[in-house]
């Protein structure tokens, strides 16, 4: 007998998990420097248009359906239009795999804590993280990293012990610790580093408008590309968490809170990044370009530096900024796992306990098996670029395109069930948006990428690291997708028979 599904315990409750998932590690090392490199004040333009053409407009699709029709993204997409169920297993997919490496990076963080007192890095902060600390040769390596196996093995003890918790007593809770914790050091570390002498300098190199650069169509996409990210759409999490929510919940009140919320966050971000960045171009006679970067570089090889220049103060700034990056990753790994979990008990009606069980046995088995070598940064680094670039922007493609291209009889009721329960109602310009401008943009910046990815070696990787993990990834989306939606699932005939009864409304 299926378990009665479980709801947040308030609307509240909701939006503290949806911005915890949309607060994550992308926020604070990725956001201040594509702003920064894509014109930067000039860039809050595009990005604001961006928030409200695509983000927000596909925010608002993903909570309707999953709370129109109450299951994860392949049951509700299914319940939607019988095709629907790839799209949903594929969003399912892309999340199965990011949560396998997101572990990894929350374990450099968690290390870097530790290494911030003493700022164990020494001088040549880059050669510590690539050689002392993921031993990293450049290519695959069983070179086994202890210190690796051992975060692991923690991160996934403590994630598998929140999910076994359910969704109030687990990743609502969770993340209403998460997210109150990650404003105190994030928003102690800004304050620390706005006083800097030099900050000015930096918050003028991220705030000062190039306003030459908006006619450049790359900072547009950048823009619309950076808020796809953000919000965590076209991955299933926001499809999952919306099913969750109690039956007259305000939706899109909720959406407008979230989306301001992160992009809040971001902007918090990045004053605080480009204060330190200031702080230390200042400090070693350099320009802000020649210290500027981000991703990883940022936060393990440009940021110990930041730190080190600051003498004993920079323990402390080191352990908030990686304490902050530490409990971003976790509420974020949560809302990631929760989606296969979810798909997983709605298709073969699994218990909660035997869902979380299986679904994080196996993501850490695999996790703390791969990542726990010297393979760590390579895996990671062209995992997460293919997931993230082909495998999220396409599922997010596919979703919208499903609904508005192929389904178009199914908005009016889409638009109904949103607009009894929500105080800002929709209508044509909701459709339009979803309809041409965020599929045009979406189609541009994936075939873009596309081309790039077969034209040119992603950073130089040998072929056969790139067909396995990289293109092979993305097969096993398409792949592991086409197979789970031909499995029969234990509600194939009632989703059917609802299914028949909403098309004939």
């Amino acid at each position: 007998m299926a378990e009665q599904r479980e709801n947040w315990s308030s609307r509240t409750g909701f939006i503290v998990a949806a911005v915890g998932s949309a607060v994550g590690l992308g926020n604070i090392w990725r956001f201040p420097y594509v702003a920064y490199d894509n014109g930067g004040g000039a860039f809050m333009v595009p990005y604001l248009i961006a928030l409200l053409t695509a983000g927000i407009p596909l925010l608002f699709l993903d909570y309707i359906i999953g709370h129109k029709y109450r299951a994860a993204a392949p049951r509700a997409y299914k319940k939607l239009a019988p095709s629907g169920q790839f799209v949903g297993w594929w969003q399912t997919l892309v999340s199965f795999v990011i949560a396998i490496y997101y572990a990894a990076v929350i374990v450099w963080a968690g290390s870097y804590m530790f290494f911030s007192f003493g700022q164990k890095w020494g001088e040549d902060t880059t050669n510590f993280f690539v050689s002392d600390f993921v031993k990293h040769t450049g290519d695959l390596t069983s070179v086994f990293v202890p210190q690796m196996f051992i975060g692991l093995v923690i991160v996934w003890a403590l994630a598998i012990l929140i999910m076994f918790g359910g969704i109030r007593k687990g990743v609502e809770l969770a993340n209403k610790i998460c997210l109150p914790l990650l404003l105190v050091l994030f928003g102690v570390m800004v304050f620390k580093a706005i006083t800097l002498p030099g900050a000015v300098i930096g918050l003028n190199a991220f705030f000062e408008p190039n306003w030459t650069r908006m006619s450049d169509p790359n900072v547009w996409l950048a823009a619309y590309g950076h808020v796809f990210f953000s919000l965590s759409v076209g991955f299933g999490i926001m499809v999952t968490y919306a099913s969750y929510l109690q039956k007259n919940t305000n939706l899109t009140g909720a959406g407008l809170v979230v989306g301001f919320a992160n992009s809040s966050f971001e902007l918090m971000a990045g004053i605080g990044i480009f204060a330190a960045i200031g702080f230390m171009a200042m400090s070693t006679g350099q320009d802000v370009s020649e210290v500027a970067s981000g991703g990883v570089g940022l936060a393990f090889f440009v940021f110990p530096k930041i730190i080190s220049t600051m003498g004993a103060s920079g323990d402390f700034v080191g352990f908030l900024f990686f304490g902050s990056l530490v409990v971003a990753g976790i509420s974020s790994l949560i809302s990631i796992l929760e989606v296969p979990i979810s798909a997983f008990q709605g298709k073969f009606d699994w218990s909660r306990k035997k869902a979380v069980a299986i679904i994080c046995g196996v993501c850490a088995l695999i996790s703390i098996s791969a990542f726990s070598t010297g393979s760590s940064l390579v895996l990671v680094d062209v995992i997460d670029h293919f997931a993230n670039n082909i495998g999220i922007v396409a599922g997010g493609l596919m979703s919208i395109v499903l609904v508005t291209w192929f389904h178009r009889k199914k908005i009016p009721g889409l638009l109904a069930h949103s607009n009894r329960i929500s105080s800002v109602k929709l209508g044509g310009a909701w459709v339009f948006m979803l309809t041409v401008i965020t599929p045009t943009v979406l189609t541009i910046a994936l075939g873009l990428k596309f081309i790039d990815l077969v034209k040119t070696p992603y950073e130089g990787y040998s072929s056969t690291i790139l067909l396995l993990f990289g293109w092979g990834v993305v097969v096993f989306f398409g792949l592991g997708a086409f197979i789970l939606s031909r499995m029969k699932g234990i509600h194939d005939e009632e989703d059917n028979r609802a299914r028949a009864i909403d098309d004939a409304r």
